[in-house]
């Protein structure tokens, strides 16, 4: 996305704050995610139940819950970065599915079916859910046939955030007039991370008993991403680390506090603020365009929605009122 630059010759100071990707071990804990590939068994809660006591935390987020049975992409979240799980959650999400049919379909009926279920489409969640089962309608981007091997067929899904593919699989099989089972799921991507970001359950207590034990924490740093990624997609500012203060503190977005912000963006959308390090301040909605920003020379330009900074981190330029 192309940026307005604002001012050349700010500067940030090298005593306070820090580069997301300098941080310890245990600063990451208190806002960072790891991205797990889930195997078979365990429900996604009591993943993330064992990956919190494994660091001794006292709570740990998941983004998208998949059946005990299904494997594959799920981030979990510790520390701050539990403010983004229902971003997380409205990630677009891709499956790889088996579906066993109960009887022989041609390739051309299948083929219509599976259109059918493209789209825009009615997704009831199964009774076996913990959602509330009620009339509801998601998109269904892609539904591709992989592979075929008798009554099984490997295929692909591209699908908004809460599609249920146990519903697809019961109106694959209403839609045949005949019984679809889905044999297998993963998970494979979830917005723009895939299965290639991945580290398992083993991978991962490995590296924790490297660090508790060895006092290794190469491994682990690999492994607990700064929270800064989870905002790579959307529209990005970067200001001062006086308004970077202001900002942790509640503040409004100034215009002077900027140093560059997203081209093209409208006023009342929320734009991602970081500082000149690349930490997150939060994220801000916006009260004018940004295109109209650089023609300003002062004056209000957003506010802030979500506070990741800490107020403690860069030193206060204001005076509080006596």
């Amino acid at each position: 996305m192309t940026q307005h630059t604002l001012d050349t010759s700010a500067m940030t100071n090298e005593d306070v704050g820090k580069m997301p990707d300098s941080r310890t071990v245990e600063e990451r804990l208190e806002g960072g995610f790891i991205l797990l590939d889930k195997g078979a068994g365990p429900t996604s809660h009591q993943i993330a139940a064992w990956i919190r006591d494994l660091f001794g935390l006292e709570r740990m987020g998941h983004g998208g819950t998949l059946d005990p049975f299904a494997t594959g992409v799920l981030p979990l979240m510790a520390g701050k970065s539990m403010k983004l799980t229902k971003k997380i959650l409205n990630h677009k999400k891709s499956y790889i599915c088996v579906f066993r049919f109960a009887e022989e379909v041609d390739d051309a009926t299948l083929a219509k079916v599976m259109k059918q279920l493209t789209g825009r489409v009615y997704n009831v969640p199964p009774e076996v859910s913990a959602v509330k089962v009620q009339v509801r309608t998601r998109k269904i981007f892609a539904f591709d046939k992989m592979e075929r091997a008798g009554n099984d067929m490997i295929a692909r899904v591209h699908c908004e955030a809460g599609t249920y593919i146990r519903t697809m699989a019961r109106d694959l099989g209403l839609l045949l007039n005949m019984k679809v089972t889905l044999k297998e799921l993963r998970r494979d991507s979830s917005g723009i991370f895939t299965l290639d970001d991945c580290v398992t359950l083993p991978e991962l207590a490995d590296a924790i008993w490297l660090w508790k034990e060895c006092d290794k924490p190469d491994a682990l740093l690999r492994i607990i991403h700064p929270l800064e990624k989870l905002m790579l997609d959307l529209p990005a500012a970067t200001v001062k680390d006086s308004a970077a203060a202001a900002l942790a503190h509640g503040a409004p977005l100034l215009r002077p506090g900027l140093v560059d912000i997203a081209a093209g963006v409208k006023s009342g959308k929320e734009v991602y603020i970081q500082t000149l390090k690349g930490e997150a301040v939060g994220v801000v909605c916006l009260t004018t365009d940004t295109d109209d920003i650089a023609a300003m020379s002062e004056g209000e330009i957003a506010r802030p929605s979500m506070v990741l900074l800490d107020g403690d981190v860069y030193p206060r330029r204001w005076k509080s009122p006596e």
